[in-house]
């Protein structure tokens, strides 16, 4: 029974990766002079920056660190939504409500 429920939760591990794998959060700063993407796996895929921003080096280095950030809470949030979607169906019986 253990073996079973163990291979089933790497299963529903693997599965969850995959679609946060296939899941793009998005973040901008300061209407659109940075904006970032990654996957739900805190994965950055791409940084724009507006050609307005290029030459002050200083606000770009903040409202960089300030875009990733936000882009990776935006992922987390994503991350913990499907986990804790997978922990609520991996438990026995009406336990899985105990979290809402």
């Amino acid at each position: 029974m253990f073996d079973k429920l163990m291979s089933q939760m790497q299963e529903q591990a693997e599965e969850i990766k995959k679609k946060l794998d296939n899941t793009i959060v998005e973040a901008e700063v300061e209407n659109g002079l940075i904006k970032v993407k990654a996957t739900g796996n805190k994965k950055i895929l791409s940084v724009e920056i507006s050609d307005d921003i290029v030459n002050d080096k200083e606000a770009l280095e903040d409202l960089l660190i300030v875009a990733i950030n936000k882009t990776l809470e935006k992922a987390e949030e994503v991350s913990q939504k499907e986990t804790g979607a997978m922990a609520k169906d991996m438990l026995p019986g009406g336990f899985g409500n105990m979290f809402g």
